[in-house]
C-alpha cells in the first residue's frame, strides 16, 4: 500500500523538486523514489542516526527526516543535498506525506475504523457502508478489554500487545489514551467468561512483569454486531470506574459481574444522600466502630448464618448476637432478617460511593 501511494506523491512533486527524493521503510530499504534505478537500495544507519536526532539527519549527501508522530519511525523521507534548501524541502516532503497516509490509513485501516467506531467518531449509518469497503464481517461475537496503566513508563506498551495478539485479521490493539489501550478480540459464541478472564490475566501478569507497572483491566460483555463496540467500550469504562470503588481489590473487572453497583454508580450523589437520610437515624452509621463494621462484613460473606460467622470471627455465637441486637438498636435494622440485610448492604455500598466522590467547594 505505502510504496504505491508514497510513489505517487513523489512522482507528482519530481518536477516541483530539482532534486532526488524519496522514501525509506524502518529497514533502511528505499521503497519510493524519484530516481526509479534507486528502488530496493538499502541505506544503513539512518534509523539509528534518527533515534539520537529524532528530528533530522544529514549524512552521505543527503538529508532524511523521520515521516509520522510518535517514538516507532515507520518511514524515512530523504532528499538529495546537506544545504538549507534540502532541510526546507524535507520538511515540506515530510508534512506531505504524513498527511496523505494518515488519510489513507483513516480511510482503509480496520484499526482506525474500529477506533471510530468505539470512540463514537463515526455515524452509525456509515458503519455498514464502511464495513463493506474494508470488508469487514460485522456479526462476529467480539469482546472488549480495557487496559489502564498506572506510573509512568519508558513506553507505551503497545507494540508487545500486537505481539501477544498478532492476528490483525481478528483483533485489534488501539491506543486510546495516554495510559489507556484497547483490545477488541474476536472470540467464539460460547466463550465461558472464566476463559475471558484468563486472557485479561495473562495480559496484566505480563504487562506488569514486563513493564514494572500496575496494570487494570476493564471487560466488557460480549457483542454481536460491531455497531455494538461503542456500547461494549463504554462498559469497559463503567467497570474500571465502578471497580475502584466496589472492587478495590481486584485489577480486573467484568461489566457483568459488577451487580447493583453498577446501578448504585449511576445515581445521582443528591439521590444517594436522600437515601442513607431516609435508612438509617441521624448519624447511626457513623456510630459503628471498625469491629462491628467487620463483623457485618463477615455476616454478609457467610450469607447471613450466625453460626458460620462466628466460627470464623472466633467468637462465641451468643457474642455474635448480642452484636446484631447492638447492630438492630442503632440503625433500626436487624441484619437477621433478608430485607434488612439487603437495604444495609445497599447503604454501605452508597456510602462507599459518596467517599469516592471528590468533594465540592
Amino acid at each position: 500500500m505505502s510504496n504505491r501511494l508514497f510513489q505517487g506523491v513523489i512522482q507528482q512533486m519530481k518536477e516541483a523538486v530539482d532534486r532526488v527524493i524519496g522514501v525509506m521503510d524502518e529497514n533502511g530499504v528505499i521503497i519510493a523514489c524519484s530516481d526509479l534505478v534507486k528502488i530496493g537500495e538499502i541505506k544503513q544507519g539512518v534509523r539509528e542516526e534518527l533515534a539520537y536526532s529524532a528530528e533530522i539527519v544529514t549524512v552521505g549527501g543527503y538529508t532524511y527526516r523521520p515521516i509520522g508522530m510518535g517514538t516507532k519511525t515507520e518511514y524515512i523521507a530523504f532528499i538529495e543535498g546537506e544545504d538549507k534548501a534540502a532541510e526546507k524541502t524535507s520538511k515540506l516532503l515530510t508534512v506531505a506525506l504524513s498527511n496523505i497516509k494518515n488519510l489513507y490509513d483513516e480511510k482503509y485501516d480496520k484499526g482506525s475504523f474500529i477506533k471510530n467506531i468505539i470512540l463514537d467518531n463515526i455515524l452509525p449509518s456509515d458503519i455498514y457502508i464502511k464495513s463493506k469497503e474494508l470488508h469487514f464481517n460485522t456479526e462476529e461475537t467480539r469482546i472488549v478489554f480495557l487496559i489502564k496503566f498506572f506510573g509512568k513508563t519508558d513506553m507505551m506498551p503497545f507494540e508487545m500487545l500486537q505481539n501477544m495478539f498478532p492476528d490483525k485479521s481478528k483483533d485489534y490493539v488501539i491506543s486510546v489514551g495516554e495510559h489507556d489501550i484497547v483490545l477488541v478480540k474476536d472470540i467464539k459464541p460460547d466463550t465461558d467468561t472464566k476463559d475471558i478472564e484468563k486472557i485479561a490475566t495473562n495480559i496484566a501478569d505480563t504487562l506488569s512483569t514486563e513493564f514494572y507497572t500496575k496494570v487494570s483491566i476493564g471487560i466488557s460483555s460480549t457483542v454481536d454486531n460491531i455497531k455494538d463496540l461503542a456500547r461494549a467500550y463504554k462498559e469497559a469504562q463503567v467497570a474500571l470506574d465502578v471497580g475502584k470503588v466496589f472492587e478495590t481489590e481486584k485489577n480486573i473487572v467484568s461489566y457483568e459481574n459488577l451487580g447493583i453497583g453498577r446501578l448504585i454508580y449511576q445515581l445521582p450523589t443528591t439521590l444517594c444522600e436522600m437515601f442513607l437520610q431516609e435508612v438509617f437515624k441521624k448519624g447511626s452509621l457513623e456510630s459503628l466502630d471498625r469491629e462491628t463494621l467487620m463483623t457485618i462484613q463477615c455476616f454478609f460473606e457467610n450469607n447471613l448464618n450466625v453460626s458460620e460467622t462466628s466460627r470464623k470471627l472466633f467468637v462465641h455465637r451468643n457474642t455474635l448476637v448480642y452484636r446484631l441486637d447492638k447492630i438492630r438498636k442503632l440503625t433500626g435494622l436487624d441484619l437477621r432478617e433478608f430485607e434488612h440485610a439487603i437495604t444495609f448492604k445497599v447503604a454501605l455500598m452508597v456510602k462507599k460511593y459518596l467517599n469516592s466522590k471528590p468533594i465540592k467547594f
